[in-house]
């Protein structure tokens, strides 16, 4: 005679890109074990299978694919199926500005960490008078390429960078990234000076983000300081 199978609770979540609401479940005892034994054995692609295997079959909804989300789509969503899987609360230990000594318990809700959209955010930049980009958001590689294999090397940076280019113009010339390589885009971002360069990465300065603003009062001397917590591993570290 076959074991029961048990059915899973479903959370309505919403896309931050898209507005799209979706419905999300906890994952599996096994589901977690596959993507720590990954983790622990290293292997790049093994990791990338499990994190892709493990958010698409703890998406619910029919017709979401990893590979179609944004970096910050995918923080919030993992951020989302592990607070429905472990739990939400999140201990920290706040160190009070006034004094930079005294320490106070602090407990995030995971449940109210939302996606901010900084002002003055530009997909299209303008390099100079004639020369301009259209930037796309980082995508899944991205996310497992920060979040669960610590790339962050100004070699990985630059690749990054490259990888969202998805349009370079000069004048009426337009070079659309399906027809150039990453090495000739790549060419392109060395050869721009650091002012010009600064134009792109104020992009990825403002790209939308977790976060989450709170205020501790110092127990001791009774001043409130204000603080934030930004990027998906920062809520777990």
């Amino acid at each position: 005679m076959a074991l029961p199978k048990i059915g899973y609770p479903t959370y309505p979540i919403t896309v931050p890109s898209t507005g799209k609401s979706i419905k999300i479940r906890p994952f599996t005892v096994k589901e977690e074990k596959v993507l720590l034994l990954a983790s622990d054995d290293g292997d790049e692609a093994a990791i990338k299978t499990a994190v892709s295997d493990l958010i698409e079959n703890c998406i619910v909804s029919k017709g979401v694919k990893v590979t179609d989300l944004t970096n910050f789509d995918l923080e919030y969503i993992y951020l989302k199926i592990r607070s429905v899987s472990v739990g939400s609360q999140v201990e920290f230990v706040i160190t009070c500005k006034d004094d930079n000594e005294t320490q106070v318990p602090y407990t995030v809700d995971l449940g109210d960490v939302e996606v901010t959209f900084p002002e003055g955010h530009e997909k299209n930049i303008m390099i100079d008078d004639e020369t301009g980009i259209v930037m796309k958001y980082p995508g899944f590689d991205t996310f497992v390429d920060i979040q669960f294999l610590n790339k962050g090397s100004d070699e990985e940076v630059l690749d990054i960078i490259s990888d969202s280019i998805d349009q370079l113009f000069q004048g009426e010339d337009v070079y659309d990234k399906s027809t150039t390589s990453k090495k000739e885009l790549k060419d392109f971002i060395e050869s721009l000076t650091k002012e010009q360069f600064k134009k792109i990465y104020k992009f990825f300065e403002t790209v939308p983000r977790l976060s989450y603003e709170f205020e501790v009062k110092n127990p001791k001397t009774g001043v409130v300081s204000q603080y934030i917590i930004e990027g998906l591993s920062n809520f777990f570290g």
